[in-house]
């Protein structure tokens, strides 16, 4: 997309952003904010628990000074609750993290206006660009199949059904090698 600027962040620019990533969060899930699950609340609670992981990463995407998407994760560390939940039998070795070898992409959104013009392929990349993990996980809500085709088309591939949160909606895993 023209006129489109990514800027990344590590936990010490995060203060810088957070208020942005608040905001596109809120404008993407305004039909579902009245659900405790997917409260801004609720949201920033869970961002803030990714900026005390190490490895967190976030990337923001600009076009003409307004944020219109973004991306966030962190480096899965061996004591990860983020495979609990997982409710589909995988091979022992999928799931153990030694804190450098999983990229747990936790969030990447973009707002109305820019779906379909490649926004959020392009934040994504630019987040995992410079990322040094074998591979990256993410967890698409099971109700958005379109959402999981558009990862799948991008080389994710399907590992596994998740609950991560006793009040989550059912989720699909996802994994894609990097480099």
């Amino acid at each position: 997309m023209d006129g489109l600027t990514i800027e990344c962040r590590d936990v010490s620019g995060f203060a810088e952003i957070r208020s942005l990533l608040l905001s596109v969060y809120a404008d993407v899930y305004a039909d579902r904010l009245g659900e405790e699950f997917h409260s801004v609340d609720r949201f920033n609670e869970r961002l803030g628990w990714n900026t005390e992981v190490p490895g967190f990463a976030a990337a923001v995407g600009h076009t003409s000074g307004t944020p219109v998407g973004f991306a966030y994760g962190c480096t899965l560390q061996p004591d990860t609750r983020w495979w609990n939940g997982l409710r589909t039998p995988v091979p022992d070795d999928a799931v153990v993290e030694t804190g450098s070898r999983t990229f747990a992409l936790s969030e990447l959104m973009v707002i109305q206006s820019v779906r379909g013009t490649g926004v959020a392929k392009q934040i994504h990349d630019e987040l995992l660009r410079s990322r040094h993990e074998q591979r990256v996980t993410l967890l698409v809500e099971r109700d958005h199949p379109r959402v999981r085709a558009r990862y799948e088309a991008w080389g994710y591939q399907w590992l596994g059904e998740v609950v991560p949160f006793p009040d989550a909606p059912l989720y699909d895993a996802l994994m894609l090698p990097l480099h």
